[in-house]
């Protein structure tokens, strides 16, 4: 059938098969019939994004501009990040001669998006135009940079931008099998990695491409950031003092400087260089915001709170800036900050990053201020934004906590007695953030035979080595590959641990992991290391979950961004748990957060047994220890136990039904006393 005779309805349009057939009818200049195509599918499938993005561009082609307009404002309601929307709002916008409307559609696109180069060289005709030299000054370089890529790299940053990283993934790697040395498509499969977690395979692509280009800044400054992620804080270091020795006096390479010095606990010349900066570049927004994080991980607080007051006032709308003050927990907004926020919340031209800072930091305001509706409403917008932005699945975790189950049985751990590594140093705290895992890091931190470290990558990252490179349709090979592992293999793994995770020690026997999701690997965990020490940091899941809901975090926990996503993984963590008890029976010590709070010293000198450590008095008074502490409980865990926060979940319970529905059986055990 000739596409001249197709009929326009057919009775269940199929989404892919109609989307491509609108877009050949476009190309074929014949808009109208492509309306037809989509109008048919959108009947059944109102909100399918693609046919809705096709559609709009369709109308505006047609020359209906309203109609264009109405697709393109349902379509950002629904993906308030996709920048091809805007891309497509500013051409809308120029095809009706709104110069400034399309100037501010186009900045929108390009904030999402910032490999969308038409949206790039329609700014620079504008800047043209108006003879705006500042605005041609910033987008001329992107243009430029974009335009001298080959096509199949431009392709693959705009699918990293929309989050089609498997797509993207795939693409490179045959971009890059035909051009086996070209640094930016290596740039790109390393970003590629860091964004799916797989960081070791980046920092072998950057080691790599600077094995190719060693001059290449670009790359070493990607490499720098790799190691930096993966806590290689020393090797880090080194990149960036290889960066400062090429370009002494750049700001951005003495600020990556500062950052790795702040990572090794070197912060006198961390501030002083800060300190510098600041004085230089007044209005860097960004600058002023590291500088803050520093000061408070040190506990320097009046001043984290003047370098983040500097922050938001060097760009009004830093998002950032306004949850970094929440986010101390202490800290109580004015009225002009509160005033600054809900303007920049309300900007249109507002980023969605920003947005969704501000929206977590105005739920923490009217929460503080006890205006629990106005708070609800804040934490649900900027939970739906982030929970937008990650498309994260809960059915994929709950499947590979079952998988735990299912190969790390009784018999599994009877035919391997006696494998791994007999070190006893490591101390892992696990469980779900906001659980109180860093109180007991704090409480077991002040015992004079114990270090307090960091939440280390290093047991997530061999999971992920051992589950390999895998197509998205294939099925894991962690942990199942556990069985097939030798077990002196088993041992060389525990040995790499012990020897890795040195650099974050100081002079004491143990020391601590606190990476809550290693409750994930704990057969991985006893495999490797069989007399390591595990506590169990739980919370009631009410409390627990809505203080994970409430918390904005720098990354990872996705699971935390839906009430309904933090309520099924509470209850996938727990059978999980139990699983482990009844497979390492007395291997893990349960510490519930109430009962802490309830008697501090029977808790404390339960923690010390287990561990095997005599009672000291220093961990009664763990708030008194000077350490830094980098978790969102920072300043909590520097004041005396206090029962404010057990309860604060009651206040928002009309709003939580669909956690009391998604945490189902488990709530029987942790009932609600009314």
């Amino acid at each position: 059938m000739s596409m001249q005779n197709q009929p326009a309805s057919q009775d269940h349009p199929q989404p892919e098969e109609a989307i491509a057939t609108a877009k050949a009818l476009l190309s074929a200049s014949r808009p109208e019939d492509a309306c037809h195509v989509l109008r048919d599918l959108l009947r059944e499938m109102p909100e399918h994004e693609d046919a809705l993005y096709v559609f709009a561009v369709s109308l505006r082609y047609a020359g209906r501009f309203e109609g264009a307009r109405a697709a393109l404002s349902k379509l950002q309601q629904l993906r308030p990040a996709y920048g091809r929307a805007w891309q497509e709002q500013g051409h809308l916008e120029a095809a009706l001669g709104n110069t400034a409307a399309a100037k501010t559609a186009y900045k929108k696109a390009v904030a999402r998006n910032n490999s969308l180069l038409a949206s790039w060289q329609a700014l620079e005709n504008i800047a043209i135009e108006e003879d705006n030299e500042r605005l041609l000054s910033e987008v001329v370089e992107n243009r430029r940079r974009l335009a001298a890529l080959p096509p199949e790299l431009l392709s693959v940053r705009n699918m990293m931008s929309e989050k089609r990283l498997f797509k993207a993934e795939r693409l490179c790697r045959a971009f890059l099998k035909e051009n086996p040395q070209n640094i930016e498509g290596m740039r790109l499969l390393a970003d590629l990695g860091v964004k799916t977690g797989v960081l070791d395979d980046a920092e072998f692509i950057l080691e790599s491409a600077l094995e190719f280009e060693p001059d290449n800044r670009f790359a070493r400054f990607d490499y720098m950031n790799v190691l930096y992620r993966r806590q290689k804080y020393a090797e880090s270091l080194q990149q960036a003092k290889l960066l400062l020795e090429a370009q002494p006096g750049n700001p951005d390479y003495l600020a990556a400087y500062a950052n790795q010095c702040v990572a090794i606990g070197n912060y006198d010349e961390a501030l002083e260089i800060y300190e510098s900066l600041a004085k230089q570049a007044d209005k860097n927004a960004g600058l002023h915001l590291v500088h803050g994080h520093a000061l408070k991980t040190i506990g320097r607080l009046d001043e984290a709170i003047a370098s983040y007051r500097l922050s938001y006032l060097a760009r009004r709308d830093y998002g950032d800036a306004y949850w970094s003050l929440a986010n101390l927990k202490t800290y109580r907004f004015s009225d002009s900050e509160v005033e600054s926020m809900r303007w920049a919340e309300s900007l249109p031209s507002t980023s969605v990053e920003d947005r969704i800072h501000v929206c977590f930091a105005l739920g923490k305001h009217y929460e503080d201020s006890e205006d629990f509706a106005a708070a609800a409403d804040f934490y649900l917008r900027g939970n739906a934004l982030k929970k937008d932005e990650l498309q994260y699945k809960s059915d994929a975790i709950t499947e590979r906590l079952q998988m735990q189950r299912q190969v790390c049985d009784t018999a599994f751990f009877a035919q391997r007695a006696g494998s791994g590594c007999n070190a006893p140093d490591p101390i892992f705290i696990v469980g779900l953030p906001r659980a109180g895992s860093t109180l007991l890091e704090q409480i077991l931190a002040s015992h004079s035979q114990v270090d307090g470290t960091l939440e280390l990558p290093n047991i997530p990252a061999l999971a992920s080595r051992l589950d390999g490179r895998r197509y998205k349709d294939e099925d894991p090979r962690y942990p199942k590959i556990l069985a097939d592992i030798p077990v002196d293999k088993l041992r060389e793994f525990g040995e790499a641990f012990i020897e890795d995770t040195r650099v974050h020690r100081q002079d004491a026997p143990f020391f601590i992991d606190k990476m809550p999701n290693n409750f994930r690997h704990i057969g991985l965990i006893h495999l490797i290391l069989p007399n390591a020490t595990i506590i169990d940091a739980r919370r009631h899941p009410m409390a627990c979950c809505f203080s994970g809901f409430k918390q904005l975090f720098a990354s990872g926990q996705e699971f935390t961004y839906g009430l309904d996503e933090i309520g099924r993984y509470y209850r996938d963590y727990v059978e999980l748990m139990d699983h482990w008890d009844a497979v390492l029976p007395g291997k893990i010590l349960r510490v519930q957060y109430e009962d802490v709070v309830a008697d501090l010293e029977t808790q404390v000198r339960r923690i010390l047994e287990h561990c095997g450590l005599p009672f000291e008095e220093a961990c009664l008074k763990f708030h008194r220890t000077e350490r830094s502490v980098r978790t969102p409980s920072s300043e909590q865990v520097r004041q005396p136990i206090y029962k404010a926060g057990l309860e604060q979940w009651r206040n928002f319970e009309p709003y939580l039904d669909p956690l009391k529905h998604a945490l189902g059986p488990v709530l029987q055990r942790y009932p609600i006393d009314d």
